[in-house]
């Protein structure tokens, strides 16, 4: 039984890493301390207690996770912190050598950091919390507000698919998923807390549904059927996962945006077969097909891996030509990085850092061409935005629009934040990856 009087008046302050499933149980990590009493800082409050959801999909995120605890130590010298995430499940001795570290709860126990927590207080003892990824089994829904308008709806958890590049089901664990019922509950909640627009997240969400009958289309109709959410985004969804009848759905969707995330990692067959991805890029250029006659105007982002092992320069020519030739919006661009533990360190061909970095360059600047084609094009159109509180004083209103184009709207106040509201489009901003606007009359 968690004693309630030792989180009495306790502060925290939280910090994320990586992807939006993070995101997402970051802010259920923050509402399960709040409902055991500890409060977030606001201002200039000193924290008690420092949580940082730590990621590890390369040697930068975990280096930048390091650096952060040891600057939240250095500023909060007195506050406990807790690590928790994928960096912290698969490199838990390090972690919990760094300074001020307190808690370390891998990826499977990130919703018992109140219990962890209730421990360390009464012990002041500290905690390493984590565990074999075989023995990752349990999923819990969570359907939390970000820090701004969206939320994530977690759907899905875990990987079973092993590329040769990725830690991620070490630390992870086995793909398993909730129930419809139990995901449409969430989301009814979150339209009742005046949710508008729900991120659908998790590590491989078009595996929803595995070794049961439901499917991930299954659920996607069942959401599109709970009153009060005006918008739904599928975020990272595997090519070879993505089918028709959800394109085909999300193009007469009642509350499914024309938005779509698709990772590709590499425009090379060859590549792709050495990274062991589940698809080619024939099948890959039919799904980009596929959604520009269905829904012309929606947003297509693509992650795309850059000189990863085996990628000769052949093959990064032959992949930057495929990637030319689709009809996308975005790139996201990662350079390779070298992760323990993985099948593609028994893999020779290593590109050296110098080649890496250029490829990446070309990669990037491909992007903002697409990025100002796809964008371009919708200057002096009206579309709907949701619009959300500043980032920063002085800053204007700004929000997304249906296709996920972000909009800096001149003329909009604090009255229509979390509110959909016709904007026009009157300018574009190449460097920012943003577009300017102005409220539709009425």
């Amino acid at each position: 039984m968690i004693d309630q009087s030792v989180f009495n008046n306790l502060t925290a302050l939280y910090h994320t890493f990586g992807c939006k499933l993070n995101f997402a149980e970051t802010s259920t990590i923050a509402q399960t301390l709040a409902e055991r009493g500890v409060r977030r800082v606001s201002g200039d409050e000193t924290p008690d207690i420092v949580v940082v959801n730590t990621c590890s999909v390369t040697e930068l995120s975990d280096k930048k996770c390091r650096q952060a605890i040891r600057s939240f130590h250095k500023r909060y010298p007195e506050a406990a912190i807790i690590a928790t995430g994928c960096y912290a499940q698969l490199k838990a001795d390090e972690v919990a050598a760094l300074p001020g570290v307190c808690i370390v709860a891998g990826a499977a126990d990130k919703m018992r950091i109140d219990q962890f927590l209730d421990e360390f207080l009464r012990t002041r003892r500290p905690i390493n919390s984590t565990c074999n990824w075989r023995d990752i089994t349990e999923f819990r829904p969570s359907c939390s507000r970000g820090d701004r308008t969206r939320f994530f709806l977690k759907v899905q958890d875990g990987c079973d698919y092993w590329c040769t590049y990725c830690t991620i089901p070490m630390a992870r664990g086995r793909s398993r998923s909730g129930t419809i019922d139990q995901l449409v509950k969430q989301a009814e909640e979150a339209a009742a807390q005046g949710g508008r627009e729900i991120v659908i997240t998790g590590v491989n969400i078009g595996d929803f549904g595995k070794g049961r009958s439901d499917t991930f289309f299954d659920l996607v109709r069942a959401l599109d059927e709970v009153e009060g959410i005006l918008r739904y985004r599928i975020s990272s969804i595997e090519p070879n996962l993505l089918t028709d009848k959800i394109i085909d759905y999300v193009a007469g969707s009642r509350a499914f945006m024309p938005s779509f995330h698709i990772p590709l990692q590499s425009g090379s067959d060859e590549v792709l077969k050495l990274m062991h991805r589940h698809y080619d890029t024939a099948l890959f250029a039919e799904k980009i097909t596929r959604i520009r006659k269905e829904i012309p105007h929606a947003f297509i982002g693509v992650d795309l891996i850059v000189g990863a092992r085996g990628e000769t320069d052949e093959q990064f020519a032959i992949s930057k030509q495929f990637i030319e030739s689709l009809d996308i919006s975005r790139l996201h661009v990662f350079p390779y990085s070298e992760r323990p533990g993985t099948r593609a360190l028994d893999l020779g061909g290593a590109v050296d850092p110098r080649t890496k970095h250029a490829r990446t360059n070309q990669m990037l600047r491909l992007s903002e061409r697409k990025w100002e084609a796809f964008a371009r094009q919708f200057v002096g159109d009206t579309r709907p935005v949701l619009l959300e509180h500043p980032q920063g004083h002085g800053k204007p209103m700004a929000g997304h629009t249906d296709n996920y184009l972000r909009v800096e709207v001149t003329d909009a106040t604090a009255a229509l934040d979390n509110c959909i509201a016709p904007v026009v489009i009157t300018g574009i901003d190449v460097a920012n990856e943003t577009l300017t606007g102005h409220l539709a009359q009425q």
